[in-house]
């Protein structure tokens, strides 16, 4: 029976509800067949591509709904490889990217240029135009490190450093050769093509961060924040591709534009990733594998040769340059199978070079027939090399990529249970509630042990149906939120007559370690708040505590000041605050500014020095001019303030002003108010000077310095 005539069926397939319904089996299915033959999912996708692309069975033709996916998925790659990257990992290897881009761009540009001319008998500037497709790459198998966590490595930095280079380099190389080739090269050529880069890739990194930062501020629906970054992706390639370069160097410009204001926790960054992840990457790996014609390697001599020597060569200069990086910055091997494999993909920037070579017509044969810049041989050759590089590329990506999340995972020492992290939030407002839940999402330490807490007390005098109906819509959004970021929120409703009675009760029950509690945005701080804190919750409960009260979203922030007392750490818990500061600075993006004595910022740059972010020291012990330091604050800063109470070593009489100065000077600016684990909290003696010897002076010893910059390093390093 022919089912084709059957259900009416005509190949290629029209029907569009069917053709989207495939193409979603062909992604669901492939990575869960071919994880069992321990295949990289990739190329799964691409030979699937292969299959029911015209060159195979001929279900689905890669007509303009195939390529505008594909498009979208290609940008994608290199917009979230961007958006991704620890921008302070990537400034402190830059000079290692300028180096490995060199070696990974002119290495394959050298081998290719001479094989081109000496061995398959091309031209200069045809050999020319082949060697640089060997030197651009695409990050095809970024997904790959992705998914094992080891996006931040040094390798993967410098790998995505050395791409853009060599991406850029390689598409140069192209506007010039098909410029020299239709006669077009003089000075106006080289005006409108450097002077035009110029001006669109300023515009996209000092003007886009300016229109992202207040769409953010004053457009908070998520929906809004997706289709907003969505289309400021494409506006920047459009640009770029304005200026004579292909728009995936303007897709990654823009993720390096916006890289600070979407925090890496936020269910925005959440959403870009899945999207990308579970459609647009994966039609554009299916469209790659529909260009692919096997059949054309079997009708000529030729073709098998060019391709032969285009594969070898792409794959043995890509490894040298790997190979170098390796011995140049003292790396492991595994680090070396990552550098080699992101960066030896053929894809992208192939495609484009193969496609405008091969339209560029240099002259005609005696029978009428098109001299092309790159003929049908090539063409084809391109087409084998993308499959074959793409191939080896995710074999040995995921091989590194295993070996290395392993090896990090074997070299943090496991913590006690009693440092397990439990974040207690105590909800009652509607408003604030996923400012509360982001910020503690932000904080949060990446363990899997960490855990979230939403609270909230109801008032036996309350209406119980009225209340516990509040109190299920508080807890219900609470939950939404933290799943947007893949974070499970514990909901925990308690009847009590007395706030501070239910949350020490919470607190003890499930072995809480912080407490975040939020104020109202743009209403002040009272007293009697400040006061009744201070009496009630952070002597019952040995917890940080921090009181935050939000202005703007967090992804907005472009600064975090932080004023640090003389001798804070002394305190008991001067490392899981600073932790918590670490993992701002770590997930945003955003400055981290601290102000403090010598001794202080002395630790504070140990700690930094082994755990960079971007950061900046200012020392400041004169705590009774405090008010000076308000000139340094601008509308986008958050405040934090570390605080202590009386009797104990960093306790300060200007912490008792704090409401005051926050509700004159700071009523514009989120503010964060952090109060330490202390010890001696529970019990009814108070501080002791002479009992703990942990309050002893740990900056001036450095013996105890290491200690302690070892614990805090400990917990940073927590997965």
């Amino acid at each position: 029976m022919d089912l084709t005539a059957f259900f009416n069926i005509n190949l290629p397939l029209t029907n569009p509800v069917l053709i989207f319904s495939l193409i979603l089996f062909i992604i669901l299915f492939s990575p869960i067949i071919l994880n069992r033959l321990s295949i990289p999912s990739l190329i799964g996708l691409i030979i699937a591509g292969v299959i029911i692309g015209p060159f195979g069975f001929n279900l689905i033709a890669r007509d303009s709904s195939i390529e505008l996916f594909g498009t979208v998925g290609l940008l994608y790659i290199m917009f979230i490889s961007s958006l991704e990257m620890d921008i302070t990992e990537f400034k402190k290897n830059s000079g290692k990217s300028m180096i490995f881009g060199i070696y990974t761009f002119m290495l394959p540009m050298l081998m290719g240029t001479f094989a081109g001319v000496y061995l398959l008998d091309f031209s200069w500037i045809t050999s020319i135009l082949l060697a640089s497709m060997f030197a651009s790459n695409t990050l095809i198998t970024y997904p790959i490190v992705s998914k094992y966590g080891i996006v931040k490595n040094r390798a993967v930095n410098i790998s995505i450093g050395g791409t853009i280079i060599t991406t850029i380099a390689a598409l140069f190389v192209l506007a010039v050769i098909v410029g020299m080739s239709n006669g077009e090269i003089d000075n106006s050529f080289w005006i409108k093509l450097i002077g035009s880069l110029i001006l669109f890739s300023s515009i996209i990194l000092f003007v886009f961060p300016l229109i992202g930062r207040w769409f953010f501020k004053n457009h908070d629906d998520n929906i809004s924040q997706y289709i907003f970054v969505l289309g400021l992706v494409f506006m920047g390639a459009f640009l770029v591709q304005v200026g004579g370069i292909e728009p995936i160097v303007g897709a990654f410009l823009v993720g390096i534009a916006l890289n600070k204001l979407i925090p890496r926790t936020s269910p925005l960054m959440n959403r870009i990733e899945f999207v990308g992840n579970a459609l647009f990457i994966p039609f554009f790996l299916i469209g790659v594998g529909m260009m692919i014609d096997m059949k054309a390697f079997f009708v000529s001599t030729e073709t098998i040769i060019v391709a032969a020597v285009m594969t070898i060569i792409a794959n043995f200069s890509k490894y040298i340059a790997a190979w170098l990086a390796q011995k140049s910055f003292g790396y492991s091997v595994d680090e070396r199978r990552i550098i080699f494999g992101l960066t030896n993909a053929q894809a992208a920037s192939t495609l484009a070079a193969v496609l405008v070579g091969y339209n560029v017509i240099i002259g005609y044969t005696l029978s009428g027939e098109p001299i092309r810049l790159l003929n049908d041989s090539v063409l084809n050759g391109t087409i084998l090399m993308i499959l074959i590089t793409c191939t080896v590329a995710s074999f040995v990506t995921q091989r590194g990529a295993v070996n290395l999340a392993a090896s990090e995972s074997a070299m943090e020492d496991p913590l006690d249970e009693e440092v397990s992290e439990c974040i207690l939030i105590p909800l009652s407002n509607m408003e604030n509630v996923e400012e509360l839940v982001n910020l503690s999402v932000t904080v949060k330490s990446p363990q899997k042990g960490s855990q979230l807490v939403g609270l909230n007390i109801l008032n036996s005098t309350d209406n119980p149906v009225i209340a516990e109906k509040n109190a299920e819509k508080l807890m219900e959004k609470a939950s939404k939120i933290a799943a947007a970021t893949d974070n499970k929120l514990v909901p925990v409703v308690r009847y009590d007559t007395n706030v501070v009675n239910g949350i020490a009760s919470v607190v003890k029950e499930h072995k809480i370690t912080d407490i975040i509690i939020g104020l109202h945005e743009k209403k002040g701080i009272s007293d009697t708040f400040l006061g009744n804190l201070a009496q009630g919750i952070l002597q019952k409960c040995n917890t940080t505590t921090m009181i935050y009260r939000p202005v703007q979203t967090f992804g907005t922030i472009s600064r975090n000041l932080i004023f640090v007392p003389d001798h804070a750490d002394k305190e008991q818990g001067f490392p899981f605050w600073l932790v918590k500061m670490w993992n701002i600075g770590k997930n945003t993006g955003a400055k981290l500014v601290f102000y403090g004595s010598k001794e202080i910022l002395k630790l504070l740059k140990e700690v930094h020095k082994k755990h960079p972010v971007e950061a900046e020291f200012k020392e400041f012990s004169d705590w009774d001019d405090f008010l000076i330091l308000g000139r340094d604050v601008k509308n986008n800063d958050n405040l934090v303030f570390v605080l202590s109470r009386k009797n104990y070593p960093s306790y300060h009489t200007l912490m008792a002003k704090a409401s005051t100065y926050l509700n004159k000077y700071f009523i514009n600016n989120n503010f964060i108010l952090i109060y330490p684990q202390q010890a001696g909290v529970d019990s009814e003696e108070g501080y002791n000077p002479t009992m703990p010897s942990m309050y002893e002076p740990l900056a001036d010893n450095l013996e105890r310095l290491e200690g302690l910059v070892g614990t805090i390093g400990k917990l940073i390093s927590r997965k």
